[in-house]
């Protein structure tokens, strides 16, 4: 069955660095997570891969800002 992130960390640069999932109490790696995203582990983000960057996840739209990578990790 699939989880959701329910926080997140960055770095001092704002980029999301790890995610929490729920039911655990550490944070899962970005690298991870993008990987367990990829294979449906993670219900409410996906993988987004620009040309010639980096790939990151993204939270699924959903109209609601909470839950947004960014406004967990603090970055308001």
């Amino acid at each position: 069955m699939p989880k959701k992130v329910v926080d997140a960390s960055a770095d001092s640069d704002g980029d999301i660095t790890a995610v929490r999932l729920e039911g655990n109490t550490t944070f899962t790696s970005l690298e991870t997570a993008i990987r367990m995203a990829d294979n449906g582990q993670i219900e409410n983000v996906h993988v987004v891969r620009p040309t010639g960057g980096r790939p990151y996840l993204r939270t699924n739209p959903n109209g609601k800002e909470r839950d947004n990578l960014d406004y967990l990790a603090g970055d308001r």
